[in-house]
């Protein structure tokens, strides 16, 4: 259902980008974000990263909950075996036999002491074939506890990092599906300069070629000197071979902008880059707060933190007395068939210790713990100063944020000035009433408005969606993201 829901929006998407024709796809900004989101080649990465974090949580879940085993292992025996006879002697029998078992096993992790509880059914047959003999073994019902008393628990420092660690996951899957937004915009304006200094390129080339025509005619009947009329023709052959280097420019922009929204190579792309940007302000207090709550940066380093403790606690369990416990208690019987090995049933118990201490191992574990301690120091520190950077970082991005929505206003009134500029001055320079160096000059100024508002648009989108990957919180109209997980 999710799918299909996918699909007929990508079709409503695609509907309205090939308005023009069907040789012409045609982007704004929000559609070049919606692409990304769902078919880049980022977003599978993306996708097929948080999965493998989702199934790696499921094993873990899994370890907690219990687990049901059937096990059997028959075998043929025919050959000639060493066997140690009742009064101590040896001497090679020849044995023709048939063995079986089938064990049914209920095991229960206990995460608080790091054991296992079980409970365990067998049965067991052997058949000797040369004496034509059967015999059964039972154990209808066994319980038993293992573990050791004094290792390292997996299964309680599993229980504190990896739901950190799965919570790490979602937040970077949500927080990547934004930066690809933010990416997105770098890729969009970048076409963008492309495509408007080709336009720029042909506009000026086209101009030049213009003057460069009437100045023939000016020149000839010796209203300009020749050497304005040959700055004039130089002008016009920058501007033909700007022209070669600004479509060579955008073709190569082009298959980038192609290859990361994953796009095929036809037909021809068409960017409307927005008029205007929001106008609102982003509080400090409330994107640092939120960034601390959504952002996995603090997801990461606490987990981090928390593997060094784990490995710490590692060296140590590796380093001190060893201590194993294994508990059993159950009815068991034999029977040369099936129902006597059930009747009459008989107690069993089996307790065992097994001890184990490093007398001499020339400090290695005792340099083990030194290391595990000297790495959880370490990390303490990267993670204090990380956490660090990271508020800096976000102190720096609602700043620039909040700045940058003056400059795009900035450098849109520019960019309309600046043209007014060239016209006048071009409109003067026909006229005779001013030089070639003022032409010049107002061609280069109307070329780095254009560039410096584009650049302008460029960062502000890349700010509001790397603000927004940040936080998961969409300031413009106050409400949280939500992301779709892909489970």
């Amino acid at each position: 259902m999710r799918r299909t829901i996918c699909m007929m929006w990508l079709l409503a998407v695609c509907r309205s980008m090939f308005a023009i024709g069907p040789d012409t796809l045609v982007l704004h900004l929000h559609d070049a974000i919606l692409l990304a989101q769902a078919q880049s080649p980022s977003v599978q990465s993306a996708r097929n990263a948080f999965l493998a974090a989702y199934w790696n949580y499921r094993h873990f879940r899994a370890n907690y909950l219990p687990s049901v085993s059937l096990t059997s292992s028959p075998y043929i025996n025919k050959e000639m075996n060493k066997i140690t006879q009742s009064d101590g002697t040896a001497m090679f029998i020849q044995q023709d036999q048939f063995g079986a078992d089938l064990s049914l096993r209920i095991s229960q992790n206990v995460s608080w002491t790091g054991g296992s509880l079980f409970l365990k059914s067998t049965l067991s047959r052997i058949d000797e074939f040369r004496k034509h003999t059967m015999a059964y073994s039972s154990q209808p019902l066994v319980v038993g506890y293992e573990q050791s008393l004094f290792g390292y628990n997996a299964l309680r420092w599993d229980k504190r990092i990896e739901p950190i660690r799965f919570r790490e996951a979602k937040k970077q899957y949500a927080e990547t599906l934004e930066v690809i937004s933010a990416t997105t915009c770098n890729q969009f304006f970048a076409l963008a300069s492309a495509q408007a200094e080709l336009a720029m390129a042909r506009q000026n080339f086209a101009s030049a070629d213009t003057l460069f025509r009437m100045a023939q005619g000016r020149y000839e009947i010796g209203t300009i000197t020749e050497n304005e009329m040959l700055q004039l023709e130089i002008n016009r052959l920058n501007e033909e071979t700007n022209v070669m280097d600004a479509e060579i420019s955008l073709r190569e922009v082009e298959q980038r902008v192609r290859s990361f929204l994953g796009l095929e190579q036809s037909p021809a792309l068409k960017l409307i880059m927005p008029d205007s940007v929001p106008q609102f302000q982003v509080p400090l207090a409330s994107a640092m707060e939120l960034a601390l709550q959504n952002s996995p940066d603090p997801e990461y380093y606490s987990r981090v933190v928390k593997e060094s403790e784990s490995n710490l606690a590692s060296a140590k369990a590796a380093s001190g007395l060893r201590a194993d416990l294994y508990v059993q208690f159950g009815l068991s019987q034999t029977g040369r068939d099936l129902r006597t090995s059930y009747c009459h049933l008989l107690n069993q118990e089996y307790v065992s210790v097994s001890l184990a201490f490093p007398l001499l191992d020339w400090g290695r574990g005792r340099g083990k713990v030194k290391v595990a301690k000297s790495q959880l120091a370490l990390t303490h520190t990267q993670a204090e100063q990380g956490m660090r950077n990271f508020c800096q970082n976000v102190e720096k991005l609602v700043l620039q944020f909040n700045m940058q929505a003056r400059k795009v206003h900035v450098a849109v009134l520019t960019d309309e000035r600046a043209e007014q500029r060239y016209a006048v001055a071009r409109r003067l320079y026909v006229m005779g009433r001013s030089s070639i160096l003022d032409l010049n000059a107002a061609i280069s100024a109307k070329n780095a408005a254009r560039r410096s508002r584009i650049s302008a648009l460029s960062t502000y989108w890349s700010l509001y969606y790397t603000l927004r990957s940040m936080t998961a919180y969409d300031f413009e109209h106050h409400t949280p993201l939500t992301t779709q997980l892909p489970i």
